[in-house]
């Protein structure tokens, strides 16, 4: 045989080292996202809300909340497919595999609560006020915005919780939650969340997060969020606002000030309100814009200038990427399992908290190399190492290993380049979809922006004065 041949013919034998949980809870562990829900954590969920046995089973309920992870990070597998990526890189230990059924009432017996904390815990602001993108002017950048596509199962238990959206044609096909999260735009991480019917409106949802805002937040929103009593709510948690208004709004005039915007008052709060054109220039001359009226409480124009406030807008569209992330990258489209609103719910609280876990282990390695923008990072080479390391069982515990760990490597050796500014053509593709009209004048195809311009214009409303009273007299006879 020759060296070449006998070289091709050699064989290597590796041998790694597993360490997992001890017992009966080997099987529970979720790759090297455990190091961010650790055993401890886990366990103190499950106490705190009333989920931990009362006897040691063969299926512990510490298992039971990496099970239900696992199925959010591997959504399209079904119950026992879920328990083979768990073990597949454990089979040296021959472990026994439970029924379906064994899997269903172990997912029972957890109950809702331990999860919703365990998503509580983890939720929260991510970046640190030097990371890029993080901070406005001394302000954490936040935002309120609502998600009506993750899709349930048609099951009578959750149309009857859930309903059915209105659409052209008739009803939509599946039963969708109302899903309202508050973001860190700089990282998209979650802060808080609520889901359920879509009935009681997206402020009414985002009312039950105000207590999340503090005086060092700066808030976005959209249209929807413009009533004045919302806003009033919003400034009496002492965070700042910067919210977009509809064009018929009539709003008085107290001063008019230099950089084109005036004071006002919406909801007894004195705002400022800044009114721009907005004009996008493509590489190949086409032009299109439109017309932006924004409302803060950031009052000083000096401090805070109209065009800056403006350009700072446009990261209320990190939300939406936030929700792609979540809703294809994570769940990958897929409807979610359960067919009753308990499990729809405690599905919903797991399949949070595993995002939330991701966007920790994103930032963390982003923030390990000062001067990088969160927005370079790939969720979706997270998703995957993530679930690579899981099926190997890889880096459950290890105290001695760096911040970033093998997920935060893979992203950073695979960071996205500088955003580019281009026009990304809206494609929709459910003609239920209230989107599903092309906006006039955008460009029906991806181009490389050139310009964008923001004009911004006082507004010729009278100036608000005080009504006189008008004084009748009665004539004498």
């Amino acid at each position: 045989m020759c060296l070449q041949s006998a070289i091709r013919s050699a064989v290597t034998t590796v041998t790694t080292t597993i360490t997992v949980a001890a017992g009966v809870f080997v099987p529970g562990h979720l790759g090297e996202l455990t190091r961010i829900i650790p055993f401890e954590l886990a366990d103190a969920v499950l106490e705190e809300e009333g989920g931990l046995e009362k006897r040691l089973r063969l299926l512990p309920s510490r298992t039971g909340i990496y099970f239900l992870l696992a199925m959010c990070l591997f959504p399209q597998p079904g119950y026992l497919g879920v328990w083979g990526k768990l073990t597949a890189g454990l089979r040296v230990l021959r472990l026994e595999v439970p029924s379906g059924k064994a899997l269903r009432d172990l997912r029972r017996r957890i109950g809702i609560p331990p999860v919703r904390r365990l998503f509580e815990v983890l939720a929260g602001p991510q970046g640190q006020p030097r990371t890029p993108g993080i901070m406005f002017r001394g302000y954490r950048t936040v935002s309120f915005d609502g998600c009506k596509s993750i899709k349930v199962p048609d099951t009578a238990a959750n149309r009857a919780w859930l309903g059915k959206q209105n659409a052209a044609s008739g009803e939509t096909g599946y039963p969708a939650l109302s899903l309202m999260t508050l973001v860190e735009t700089g990282t998209r991480a979650l802060l808080g969340a609520v889901f359920g019917p879509a009935a009681g409106g997206e402020t009414g949802q985002a009312r039950s997060l105000l207590p999340l805002l503090e005086e060092t937040m700066l808030l976005l929103t959209d249209r929807g969020f413009d009533a004045g009593d919302f806003l009033a709510a919003v400034a009496a948690t002492g965070a700042q606002f910067l919210a977009r208004l509809t064009s018929t709004r009539i709003l008085p005039v107290l001063r008019h000030l230099p950089d084109g915007s005036f004071l006002s008052v919406i909801g007894g709060v004195k705002v400022r309100i800044i009114t721009a054109a907005v004009t996008v220039t493509c590489h190949d001359g086409t032009t299109y814009g439109g017309t932006y009226r924004l409302a803060t409480t950031l009052l000083d124009h000096r401090a805070f200038p109209a065009q800056a406030l403006i350009a700072l807008y446009h990261e209320r569209w990190e939300h939406e990427v936030t929700y792609l992330a979540l809703r294809h990258t994570l769940l990958q489209g897929r409807v979610l399992r359960s067919g009753d609103p308990a499990g729809i719910e405690q599905e919903t609280w797991a399949l949070l908290a595993v995002y939330q876990a991701l966007r920790t282990a994103v930032t963390d390695a982003v923030q390990s190399v000062p001067g990088t923008d969160p927005d370079r990072a790939s969720y979706q080479i997270a998703v995957e190492t993530a679930r690579n390391l899981v099926t190997t069982a890889a880096n459950i515990t290890d105290p001695g290993s760096d911040l970033a760990g093998d997920i935060g490597r893979a992203v950073l050796s695979n960071l996205h380049g500088p955003r580019r500014p281009r026009v990304c053509a809206r494609k929709v593709k459910s003609p239920l979809s209230h989107w599903n009209k092309h906006p006039d004048g955008k460009p029906r195809t991806t181009r490389r922006i050139t310009s964008i311009t923001a004009h911004v214009s006082a507004e010729h409303h009278k100036p608000a004065t005080r009504r006189r009273k008008s004084v009748t007299t009665a004539s004498g006879p």
